[in-house]
């Protein structure tokens, strides 16, 4: 166990991405906690469409860094997870039901507009709901932010008198970033007509600062209207400056797309009498054709499709790899990413705790305040997904289990199925407490839906029947309980023998691969054969040799 100053003085060290982050918030308290007791990190969410992975990933790559600082200092913290959900709807999401209703209300508070999957109160209470199940799910510590509750409550009353007082140095900074069609009908501010109920974006005319009136055209009338109290929001540049200001938000991050944005919210936020936060601008996820994902779009994937065919650990795993590069976001990326996490895993307890600090296993395990599991994963998912890839569409959970017994007999990282709870196979709560039998289920799935419906196993040629034959006559010659180093150096010696005329070591795997499992890539072949048995590994030879 690591005391605390110890860690302490390898964190201050650390050049993971986390650490580095921390110690820009650390940099900027000058080490000392803030007038308001506690350094503030913040993440923002726009419901106007489903929450998606990039979302959580936000949140997730925040708490990585807020558990970094607390590594570091004593200085206590809290993160916000802030809903920007007074916003007006702008468009209709292509991936949400009762689409013509949504139509209906267009330019309304996302809080004003009736839920189209019938569930809640609002659009924007459903989104944030499923936002907070996201984030739960998780485990993660965070305080919940609606930006309605906020301005309806008065909690921003104050910062809009102060945007009001400025209003013309915010259209200075705004104005020339601008087009000239935009700029004509530009304001800081978007009233909320006493009329309609749609969030206006209409010029208007300061009348008193500090009782918030305001005056704009409305339907055609000239309207005086109080800003404070719901009656206005901000548009969301200036909202987010506003917010940085009020909230004094020390940390956030941001999509690589807003980084302008940023620039100018800085620039607001130091008119409004603050400061921007510190943060980390990262790129963005993309989905299988390379596009950006999103909310609207319902491109990439979602939580559940993740948490379905992977764990949540991969996920976080995945996240936190290199936030400055692009990354695709599809299925494919699940089990190599599920595989690389327990390679890191499987490396932690070993290392020093500089390399500790700087392995993700740390960061993803820490954000769940959670020590890193000392116990390694007894196979790959690579593994799981060929043996249930020749178990067939219909294999079972019972079914893997019983080759994992067999191979590894009294493991204490394998518990075997009841007899009790064969009836439940397949059910996801049968091992909810077991990161093995979560992973059995996610293979299961991940089989049946994309790798059963395309395997296809060629016809092995001349010279690989050949090599095929030789591999079963010498795994005859074993016994059923014999190793998979053992049967890695048979598999090994038969590629180099020049009688079997492969070029290189990689074409008779790969012919091991198409004629047995189907599939351009496989597992190790030794481990292979020896988790799915000797007899039924002959008996896919056998198949092989008589397509």
């Amino acid at each position: 166990m690591t005391d605390t100053t110890t860690l302490r003085e390898a964190a201050l060290l650390s050049k993971a991405w986390p650490h580095e982050e921390a110690r820009k918030v650390l940099k900027r308290l000058a080490n000392a906690t803030p007038a308001k007791g506690y350094a503030l990190f913040e993440t923002g969410y726009g419901p106007s469409g489903l929450p998606h992975i990039g979302t959580f990933n936000e949140v997730l790559r925040t708490t990585m860094v807020r558990k970094a600082f607390e590594e570091m200092s004593d200085i206590p913290t809290r993160l916000i997870a802030f809903s920007d959900d007074m916003d007006g709807l702008r468009k209709v999401p292509d991936n949400v039901p009762n689409q013509e209703m949504l139509r209906e209300h267009l330019g309304k508070p996302l809080t004003a507009i009736p839920d189209p999957f019938g569930k809640y109160d609002s659009f924007a209470a459903h989104n944030n709901a499923m936002l907070r199940e996201f984030l739960d799910r998780f485990g993660f510590h965070y305080s919940f932010h609606s930006a309605t509750e906020l301005y309806k409550s008065g909690a921003f009353d104050d910062a809009l008198r102060n945007v009001l007082r400025n209003y013309q140095k915010i259209m200075d900074i705004m104005l020339p970033t601008l087009r000239a069609e935009r700029a004509a009908t530009y304001s800081p501010v978007l009233p909320v007509s006493p009329r309609s109920g749609v969030v206006l974006q209409v010029p208007l005319e300061v009348v008193d600062a500090e009782s918030g009136i305001v005056r704009f055209e409305d339907e055609g009338a000239q309207v005086e209207h109080c800003i404070l109290s719901g009656g206005a929001k901000l548009q969301w540049k200036v909202d987010w400056a506003m917010r940085w200001v009020a909230l004094d938000v020390d940390y956030e991050m941001y999509g690589k797309d807003l980084t302008d944005s940023g620039v100018q919210s800085g620039k607001i936020a130091q008119v409004l009498g603050g400061r921007k936060p510190e943060g980390l601008i990262y790129e963005m996820f993309l989905d299988e054709k390379g596009e950006k994902i999103s909310k609207s779009k319902g491109n990439g994937l979602s939580l559940e499709e993740w948490l379905t065919y992977g764990s949540e650990e991969s996920l976080a795993f995945y996240a936190y790899r290199e936030p400055k590069s692009a990354k695709q976001l599809h299925i494919g990326v699940i089990p190599r990413a599920v595989d690389e996490y327990e390679q890191f895993r499987g490396n932690y307890a070993s290392q020093p705790l500089d390399k500790q600090l700087g392995n993700p296993v740390h960061h993803v395990h820490a954000a769940r305040g959670e020590a890193v599991p000392e116990q390694p994963l007894p196979v790959s998912y690579g593994l799981l997904l060929n043996l249930v890839g020749v178990l067939g569409a219909e294999a079972t959970e019972l079914q893997v289990r019983g080759y994992l017994d067999k191979l590894l007999g009294n493991n204490p990282n394998i518990r075997s199925t009841s007899p009790a709870e064969a009836e439940f196979i397949n059910n996801t709560e049968v091992f909810a407490d077991d990161y093995l039998g979560k992973l059995i289920l996610c293979a299961l799935a991940y089989n049946r839906d994309f790798v059963a419906p395309t395997l296809k196993r060629r016809k092995p040629e001349a010279h690989e029947a050949g090599a095929l034959a030789e591999l079963d006559a010498q795994l005859g010659a074993l016994s059923e309980d014999a190793s998979a180093e053992d049967i890695q150096n048979i598999v090994y010696a038969i590629g180099k023998d020049p009688h079997y005329g492969f070029e290189q070591l990689r074409d008779w795997f790969k012919a091991l691969y198409q004629t047995l499992l189907g599939a351009d890539q496989g597992p190790r072949m030794g481990s292979f054969i020896a988790l799915y048995g000797i007899e039924n590994s002959r008996r896919l030879i056998a198949e092989a040799l008589s397509a």
